[in-house]
């Protein structure tokens, strides 16, 4: 439910990928998307987006860089969530390709880029609710995977 609506600042599930090469870029409204990370006391990762910001303009598409690390001398796997800051711009916020929700395993000092591709829908610069809106946060938390865990989903329960 959250990532067909976007509620919980849970970005959307996207278009095809002919939509996505027929979207029209609305060059006269642009956005600056800011990257966070965090890890959970659960994993001794580091983990750091690539670039601090970048600038967007609705109906293109983007390209973005974490990095992570393990820096002890035994294998971890981890997993992330995330969310989208204003919860409200989630819903037009759409991932092309990233690496939440899914395991990462990274051995022993090993270092790894992380790529997130995705764009802003052009409907945003349509709702009324997101007319002063000029910056968005995507957020990752990387958690260690462990058998049985659950992970919270983004947004508040």
């Amino acid at each position: 439910f959250c990532q067909a609506t976007g509620l919980g600042g849970t970005t959307g599930a996207g278009r095809s990928s002919e939509q996505i090469e027929r979207m029209e870029p609305v060059r006269d409204r642009v956005i600056r998307v800011t990257f966070n990370a965090d890890v959970h006391a659960s994993i001794q990762w580091n983990f750091r987006p690539q670039q601090s910001e970048i600038y967007v303009v609705p109906g293109e598409t983007a390209l973005a860089f974490y990095k992570a690390k393990n820096p002890t001398d035994k294998p971890i796997i981890g997993i992330s969530t995330y969310n989208v800051i204003p919860f409200e711009a989630g819903q037009y916020f759409n991932k092309i390709q990233c690496f939440c929700f899914e395991e990462q395993r990274l051995n022993p000092q090993e270092e790894v880029d992380m790529p997130v591709f995705f764009y802003i829908d052009p409907e945003f610069v349509q709702d009324p609710k997101m007319a002063k809106v000029d910056l968005i946060t995507l957020s990752y938390t990387f958690f260690e995977a462990k058998e049985g865990q659950k992970l919270p989903l983004p947004g508040y329960q």
